[in-house]
């Protein structure tokens, strides 16, 4: 199984990450990522709302890794959409990150009809400053999260750069596949949020059943199912042995028939979070 795939950029990313939402800004959270780097994680998923980007800027240090032998991901939170405040924010994001640049910035949720009546401008002059910092080699791959077509369309129909990457909700039991599709015929890759369903489909007996099958655990068993359905996983923990099992993902390969009933599950461990009702 790759390791890596190849955005439309051509620049390479590592096919499962280390997703940071929840994890506690100090020690806890310093030790978690040097726990994932020394476990093989190359690619690291932040965000500035997560308000623990020092942490995890102090962990990528202290794990003694080169810089350029990881992928580093942050996101722009909501109250800085716009073209000055983006560039602002990244700023500090690469502060508290303690690095030269990233490899992949995103929105983090799209401005929407719900809340604004010029949405579409909003995402434009949010793009329009990555974009600047995409050509000052500040980001070497811009992307969107948790964006729909319907988001996605007028940004891409006036944007200078293409989106590389979406990422969205994405588990057994919700894969959004519209969204999923757009993005294949976009060759905008996706990355999937809350791979385990919130920790809900670890205990459902049809995903218990078939991980037996490989000898893996259900966790490991839906890390693979989204690779396998080319899709980059985010799994996170903060328990070093959780940390380490959540990659051992690259020696077992699932079947074509369990793969389709895996895809055919649904309404399992959904979020219930929609960009066009949050109002945030």
């Amino acid at each position: 199984m790759q390791k890596y795939f190849k955005l439309n950029n051509d620049i390479k990313i590592p096919s499962v990450g280390f997703g940071t939402w929840q994890t506690p800004d100090g020690e806890t959270g310093i030790n978690a990522i040097k726990v994932a780097i020394e476990n093989g994680y190359k690619h690291i998923d932040a965000a500035a709302i997560y308000a623990n980007e020092k942490s995890v800027g102090t962990g990528i240090k202290l794990s003694g890794i080169a810089r350029e032998d990881l992928f580093v991901t942050s996101k722009l939170w909501n109250t800085e959409r716009g073209y000055e405040t983006t560039l602002k924010a990244f700023e500090k994001t690469l502060q508290d990150l303690q690095l030269d640049y990233l490899d992949l910035y995103l929105i983090h949720w799209p401005a929407t009809a719900y809340q604004f009546s010029d949405w579409k401008e909003i995402n434009a002059a949010t793009w329009s400053a990555m974009e600047k910092l995409y050509s000052e080699g500040k980001i070497r791959a811009l992307g969107l999260s948790i964006f729909l077509p319907h988001h996605l369309e007028p940004l891409i129909e006036n944007a200078k750069i293409k989106p590389s990457v979406n990422q969205i909700e994405y588990h057994p039991g919700f894969m959004q596949n519209d969204c999923v599709k757009f993005c294949n015929d976009n060759n905008i890759q996706v990355e999937g949020w809350s791979p385990l369903g919130r920790g809900e489909v670890l205990n459902n007996e049809i995903l218990k059943e078939i991980a037996l099958k490989y000898n893996k655990s259900v966790a490991q068993l839906c890390i693979r199912w989204a690779l396998q359905n080319k899709v980059i996983p985010l799994p996170k923990s903060i328990t070093p042995n959780r940390i380490k099992e959540n990659f051992d993902v690259y020696d077992f390969e699932i079947s074509e028939s369990d793969r389709i009933l895996i895809n055919q599950m649904d309404n399992l461990g959904g979020s219930g979070l929609n960009p066009d009702s949050i109002d945030f």
